[in-house]
């Protein structure tokens, strides 16, 4: 059970191999015999996750683990992590696992599944009772790395800056403000019920490489702020948090009320993605794991929160050493560079961390639906 608001996550542990860790525990439990069981033993009409070639039986759930940080200890793919999960009485559903948590691998009808031990009669003859401080059940990411991406709008369009309201000025007559000061704001709605914004600065635009469509603005996020008083023109508005100095002419965006749900299916598109990272955030040149990208392609194509793309390191040229003058630039195939889930979907673009990267990725690399290999 757990209690969110509590101090404490009790469990009955059992003494004996559970506590010792051996494999007594297990004994209602058939381990995958071979990490590389045949796919002939397979359901019909159903694939087989690949397992890893040194992959373990056991795994102790550790507090910073994620469903796909464990799930990547045994599959090649660890986005396939929802194929593995066996749901049972114990855990009702993945997302309810706990940092000392002890999972194992076995095998069912021929295909590799994760349970959490469950302990036999031999290991409840001596309970013992431990308080443990309550963790709260691991996510399937690092939300850490996507936390300031969730309620901030990242991404405006033209439309929407010609009506939202912007700093007129400070009342203390600032050049700029941070968290606690007061400033003027013009075109608020008059007696709008809204009283939440976000502050954002706008940045450059979005465009399509592919067809040079504007997809929409960078709206960097520079702090909060509460409408103090609307009944006017120019309004009063109090700055409550601020992440970098506010200037006037930013412009304020409702706080978007959408809530964020971290516990979502990782999933393949259905049909093939060609797509492509337009920026990245931090404005490095090498993009790496656990980086947000922004890709030109949103809901109105088809992709939804938790599609999980391959990124493929594109339009790489090399220089031929013995080729003619003038043709010694030879352009390189694509090639697998890592890794993509995406996060955030608005209709024209959206929002993915990178999972894993094995090779370098950069702006203009290609996003793709995965391969079946």
């Amino acid at each position: 059970m757990v209690n969110y608001n509590g101090l404490v996550r009790v469990k009955v542990l059992l003494l004996g191999s559970l506590l010792l860790g051996t494999t007594s525990a297990f004994a209602a439990i058939t381990p995958a015999p071979d990490a590389q069981e045949s796919a002939a033993a397979q359901p019909a009409g159903k694939t087989t996750p690949a397992l890893r070639e040194q992959v373990p039986l056991q795994y102790v759930v550790k507090k910073g683990d994620t469903l796909w940080s464990i799930s990547n200890h045994f599959l090649l793919n660890a986005w396939e992590w929802p194929e593995i999960w066996f749901v049972n009485g114990q855990v009702r559903n993945p997302h309810k696992i706990y940092p000392g948590d002890v999972l194992s691998l076995m095998v069912r009808n021929g295909r590799p599944q994760l349970v959490v031990q469950t302990p036999t009669m031999e290991d409840r003859l001596s309970p013992q009772v431990r308080a443990s401080t309550l963790d709260q059940p691991i996510a399937a990411i690092p939300i850490d790395a996507i936390r300031d991406f969730l309620s901030s709008p990242r991404i405006v369009t033209k439309e929407q800056m010609k009506k939202a309201p912007y700093v007129l000025d400070f009342v203390d007559e600032h050049l700029m403000a941070g968290a606690a000061s007061k400033f003027y704001v013009r075109r608020l709605p008059v007696n709008d019920a809204t009283v939440d914004y976000n502050v954002v600065r706008l940045g450059p635009p979005y465009k399509d490489p592919q067809s040079d469509e504007l997809l929409g603005y960078q709206a960097t996020d520079v702090g909060y702020a509460e409408i103090e008083s609307a009944a006017k023109d120019p309004g009063i508005a109090l700055l409550t948090k601020t992440t970098r100095e506010v200037l006037v002419g930013d412009y304020l965006i409702p706080v978007d009320a959408e809530s964020f749900d971290a516990f979502f299916y990782p999933h393949a598109p259905k049909n093939n993605v060609n797509g492509t990272i337009i920026s990245v955030y931090d404005g490095v040149t090498q993009i790496g794991q656990y980086q947000v990208v922004v890709l030109n392609r949103g809901s109105r194509d088809g992709i939804e929160l938790g599609h999980v793309l391959t990124v493929m390191q594109s339009n790489r040229i090399a220089k031929d050493p013995y080729a003619t003058l003038g043709n010694s630039r030879v352009k390189l195939p694509d090639a697998k560079a890592g890794t993509m889930m995406v996060f955030k979907v608005a209709p024209r673009v959206s929002f993915a961390l990178i999972m894993d990267a094995t090779r370098s990725i950069k702006v203009l690399d290609k996003a793709v639906k995965p391969s079946s290999d």
